[in-house]
């Protein structure tokens, strides 16, 4: 049960953030936002503030946002039955469209032809009179209540994201997964500040009975192994760790001056695994700007083993390389049995990896859209919007079908083999 709750957790907060910078950026550009949603199915909860609906949905699993376009504008089909609730200029700025049983005060309208785009109107019969029919003026920040529910605002043409400007577009798509790539570089740098610091060189104790137990003492400072100059702890422990049971020269600084001292590495097990020690304690750096330019340096080298990894995936491509749901819940149980330190760094490792992914240039993710956004931004025109929808589904279908083999496979690599 930890472990689902984790998952949801991690899950969860990376497409929040990440759908997050695509609403906070479209805001920005005089996109309109029609629903901000946390989670998926069912409406559980639902405010509107400023034009954008927010809503809570009952499955825990990410989120989305509604961005005005033209595949989510607001349309009335002939027949329909709608409430209509004026404002004091006679002018439409609550639609009710559900068709439910819930009651709430307008004018009950069969609606003939409605046009809540280009030129905001309504035309119908009143209260079931079709002996006249009336046309109704549509306010630009009108309300529709939709057949599941939800409360939207109506889309009109000025508001819809394929009229914006082209670098509000290309903003706007690549703000997800900038987002993610930003958080996993702050979770870094405040797991990396709030956590011990990087260790020196420098002993802060012996363990007992140990080789270092009788020539190293407190406050020695490792200079040199075998002739060969330690630039860090993780330096010296490698030197350790190459130069296995041999007999090795130790080289360090004390109060005294320049000691050199012989000490053979003991075999011992950690862990299960085995390790070569000569038994010291370093002394960790407690300085804020070390821990700073530690986590900044994690979140530097993780992007650049991404960038590595992915390079490797598209030059010899494997499932085995990729993971989806199934496998990050598979590895966030393994690592939550490292503790909390250990999953906060999985979850900035998953965050930047994300936003990464997200910027191929593959149809159907953000990078997809940064793709035609280029291509129009070179044309100095709109795709054509036939030639645009193609390239789109084009990308979903091939999305779905490595989403079910990448699935398919997590299932067979974690809980079959």
């Amino acid at each position: 049960m930890t472990t689902v709750l984790i998952f949801l957790v991690i899950f969860g907060l990376l497409v929040f953030v990440h759908e997050f910078g695509h609403f906070f950026v479209a805001k920005k550009s005089g996109v309109l936002v029609r629903e901000f949603s946390i989670g998926m199915g069912p409406k559980l909860f639902q405010t509107r503030r400023k034009k954008t609906s927010y809503t809570i949905r009952w499955l825990p699993l990410g989120g989305y946002v509604r961005l005005a376009g033209k595949d989510d504008i607001s349309t009335i089909d002939p027949g329909t039955n709608v409430i209509l609730v004026l404002d004091e200029k006679g002018k439409g700025v609550r639609i009710d469209a559900s068709e439910s049983d819930i009651l709430i005060s307008g004018i009950p309208v069969q609606v003939t032809k409605a046009d809540l785009v280009k030129e905001l109107t309504i035309q119908g019969y009143e209260n079931g009179d079709e002996s006249k029919e009336c046309t109704y003026s549509v306010d630009h920040d009108a309300t529709i209540i939709d057949n599941t529910g939800t409360e939207l605002s109506i889309a009109p043409e000025d508001t819809q994201f394929q009229n914006a400007k082209i670098w509000q577009k290309i903003s706007t798509n690549i703000a997800g997964p900038l987002m993610n790539i930003i958080l996993g570089f702050v979770i870094f740098i405040i797991w990396s500040i709030s956590t011990v610091g990087p260790s020196t060189t420098t002993i802060a104790r012996t363990l007992e009975h140990s080789p270092a137990s009788t020539v190293l003492k407190k406050n020695d400072q490792i200079i040199a192994v075998n002739g060969k100059k330690v630039a860090s702890f993780e330096d010296f422990s490698e030197k350790v760790a190459e130069n296995k049971s041999k007999k090795m020269q130790v080289t360090v600084k004390r109060a005294s001056g320049i000691k050199t001292f012989s000490l053979t590495p003991k075999l011992v097990k950690r862990n299960s695994e085995k390790v070569y020690q000569i038994g010291i304690f370093a002394k960790s750096d407690e300085r804020f700007s070390v821990k700073l330019a530690r986590g900044w340096n994690m979140a530097v080298n993780t992007t650049g083993l991404i960038f590595k990894a992915v390079g490797n995936l598209i030059s010899h491509f494997s499932l085995n390389k990729l993971s989806g749901p199934v496998g990050i819940y598979s590895q966030t149980s393994q690592v939550s049995k490292f503790g909390l330190s250990a999953v906060v760094v999985f979850l900035a490792m998953i965050s930047i990896n994300l936003g990464i992914m997200n910027l191929l240039p593959i149809p159907g993710l953000d990078g997809g859209k940064l793709l035609l956004n280029l291509v129009e931004l070179i044309r100095g025109k709109p795709i054509p919007e036939e030639h645009e929808t193609a390239v789109e589904i084009a990308g979903v279908v091939f999305l779905l079908i490595l989403i079910i083999l990448v699935t398919g496979n997590d299932i067979y690599r974690y809980f079959i083999k």
